[in-house]
């Protein structure tokens, strides 16, 4: 409370209720020397959490002023510096120079020089900021990585959605998603603001979009319309921003927070050719030097090659003097020199350094390095080359069932023990799983849900078919013996085809199997913000605060592996989804489809969820399978049993069978104990 009233003059900063607010973040206090980022952002924290939204707003602003403040007078220092007489960094000796008399005279300069910039960062920094400078002002490597994902403006845009200000939530939550695309949370917040009525399509803009982007934007957008004689000096304007955001980046890794990561990557230079050649539009001389540029990145660059061809048989006769353009070439060779000195670094002083930079030429890494970088860049999956499969004789042979396809492993599912497998169901199967499900539908004599609101979601239908229930039906005539029974064949192929990737050493049984349908309610669309299915892990309680999953009662313990087996894919929505443990950053995604079996670990390193059905009737098989025998699914065997008995004379009657009463719904009694939270329902996919 102590540190809020500290702060009670930045509220007299805010402008009273109702009157409008100044374009974006604004800074609350000019002028003023920036405080220290991190205590604010505690501050505006804990104001957050007591409910106090306009102290919060006011705090947080202020953090990020300060924050942007620092790093100006980081890179204001940094020039400053650099211009000083004598500040110049020695020349590093050439690519040839041996351990010699060279390379001797020149380290003794380099060290006098770091110590006389180190010096002139130091002082300068304490005129700027007073006392202590930037180590006063140091933040963490944590906090920096919490500004770095914009977390600032995620509470930002619920503190101002508190205070009724519609237009700053939605800019602060654009910001914060932009940065975030995969956060599951904002995704639905996002949706919110967009169905507001006092929300304008304008206010959906990032306020920390860097000056160059929104130049860079407007150039392609130009050329995109055939001006490309207007787009010229937006794309100039681009490059030179983003020329001067190198140099800010810079500034950014210098003075006495040298061991923490930097602030910022260096961009604008990572792909340059396009914007270069199209820079040049309409000017030959200038599109030389454009291209000569690229070669200074990527020398073997075969399209840069052969635009520079063409480019010099359009000009005729050789022109003296034309090169690369000078700004890239200065910046080249502040690039090398330095990579030349870090390398020295981790060479002799035990640093760390990681080239971003594919173009850097061997000759600038030591030669004791070389090696190893080479195998590092060998295991880089580069984004040029598409993922190759594993081999899968192994399962192939085992299953020995033809048209089943690896569709994403893995690897290209971002996670652990995933994998998606197409062609385990003929669309002729498909269709007659969907009438058997629809036959039983329509009989009343449904197992699951009896075709109730989901308990789920209220905007949802739910409709499941055990395979005992499936064969009573079939044995009293009310659906197909066909279906009940190529229900039966597809869970064993299902359970077979998981046990022959995952576990091909350890045998699995199936758990349960459910013939699971969820149908959108039509009229109950148009407002939704919730999801099909919430996120959950399969065999444990799923705590997304702590990321820990409970692997105790009520959840269902015993269960190993999971299968989704798609049947349709006329609907809209549905599609499933994997997390993080926080259950809110998505990792990946399928789209289900006939005949498509998604199969995983029942654990914690995949929590899932379903996204909703905002039209028409997904249907699906879910099963669960476990390494425990004595958790096997007895229903399962009573309905082969069943369906395998002679038809009875007519009259003679069907006993009564009822199925084992379902399993009882997951709800999460020790989270909901521990954080007050309301129990969550945990049923089939």
């Amino acid at each position: 409370m102590f540190r809020l009233l500290q702060w009670l003059p930045l509220l007299l900063l805010l402008p009273p209720p109702g009157s409008p607010e100044p374009p974006g973040l604004a800074p609350l206090s000019a002028g003023a020397p920036p405080q220290a980022p991190d205590l604010l952002y505690a501050d505006g924290l804990r104001a957050y959490a007591a409910g106090a939204w306009a102290p919060a707003v006011a705090l947080l602003r202020e953090a990020l002023r300060s924050r942007a403040a620092l790093g100006r007078a980081r890179l204001d220092c940094g020039a400053r510096c650099a211009a000083e007489p004598g500040a110049a960094l020695p020349a590093s000796p050439g690519p040839d120079s041996g351990p010699g008399a060279a390379r001797g005279a020149w380290e003794p300069l380099l060290l006098r020089a770091t110590l006389r910039r180190a010096e002139c960062l130091t002082q300068c920094g304490a005129r700027r900021l007073g006392p202590g400078g930037a180590a006063r002002l140091r933040v963490g490597s944590a906090l920096q990585d919490a500004f770095r994902r914009r977390e600032p403006y995620n509470y930002l845009q619920r503190a101002y959605y508190q205070l009724k200000k519609l237009d700053l939530a939605a800019a602060a939550a654009h910001t914060f998603f932009v940065a975030n695309p995969t956060h599951l949370q904002m995704r639905e917040d996002m949706a919110k603001y967009r169905r507001m009525s006092g929300v304008r399509p304008q206010s959906f803009r990032d306020l920390e979009t860097p000056p160059y982007w929104a130049a860079y934007d407007t150039g392609l957008e130009l050329l995109g319309h055939q001006e490309a004689a207007l787009a010229l000096p937006w794309l100039e304007e681009a490059l030179q921003e983003s020329l001067a955001q190198v140099e800010s980046c810079r500034a950014g890794c210098e003075g006495p927070e040298e061991q923490q990561k930097a602030e910022e990557e260096a961009e604008g230079t990572g792909s340059p050719g396009g914007l270069y050649e199209a820079i040049a539009v309409g000017n030959l001389s200038q599109a030389v030097e454009n291209v000569l540029s690229v070669l200074l990145f990527y020398p073997e660059d075969e399209a840069a090659r052969k635009a520079l061809d063409q480019y010099q048989a359009q000009l005729g006769e050789p022109r003296p003097g034309l090169g690369p353009r000078e700004d890239i070439q200065r910046f080249v060779l502040r690039s090398l020199g330095e990579k030349r000195q870090l390398y020295y670094a981790v060479e002799h002083l035990g640093a760390s350094f990681k080239d971003p930079d594919p173009w850097t030429p061997a000759a600038f890494i030591p030669e004791a390095l070389r090696e190893k970088l080479r195998e590092d860049r060998e295991k880089t999956p580069w984004d040029h080359e598409p993922p190759q499969p594993k081999p899968l004789t192994h399962w192939k042979d085992v299953l020995l069932l033809e048209g089943v396809t690896l569709t994403q492993d893995a690897r290209q599912l971002n996670g652990s023990e995933r994998a998606v497998l197409d062609g385990l169901l003929t669309p002729a199967e498909c269709g007659v799983l969907l009438q058997l499900a629809k036959d039983a539908a329509e009989s009343g004599a449904r197992s699951g849900y009896q075709g109730r609101r989901s308990p789920h979601t209220p905007h949802e239908r739910f409709e499941g078919l055990t395979v005992l229930k499936a064969a009573q039906l079939a044995r009293a005539g009310v659906v197909g013996s066909q279906g009940a029974q190529l229900l039966l064949e597809v869970s064993e192929r299902v359970r077979s085809l998981t046990q022959a990737y995952f576990s091909p050493d350890r045998p699995l049984h199936l758990s349960f199997t459910h013939l699971v349908c969820r149908s959108a309610i039509e009229g109950e669309q148009a407002q939704r913000m919730d999801l099909s299915h919430p996120v959950h892990a399969d065999n444990c309680v799923l705590d997304p605060d702590t990321g820990e999953c409970w692997r105790e009662p009520p959840a269902y313990t015993y269960r190993d592996y999971s299968g989704l087996l798609y049947l349709n894919d006329d609907f809209q929505g549905g599609h499933l989804f994997f997390t993080e443990p926080n259950a809110l950053t998505v990792t990946a995604q399928v789209r289900p489809r006939c005949g498509r079996l998604v199969a995983f670990s029942s654990g914690v390193e995949n929590p899932h969820g379903v996204w909703a059905v905002t039209r028409g009737r997904r249907c699906s098989l879910a099963l669960w399978h476990t390494w425990a025998p004595e958790h096997g699914e007895q229903e399962w065997t009573e309905a082969k049993e069943l369906l395998q008995e002679p038809e009875k004379e007519e009259g003679e009657g069907m006993p009564s069978r009822d199925p084992a009463p379902e399993p009882p719904s997951h709800r999460l009694q020790r989270v909901q104990d521990k954080a007050g939270k309301p129990p969550r329902v945990r049923e089939e996919l």
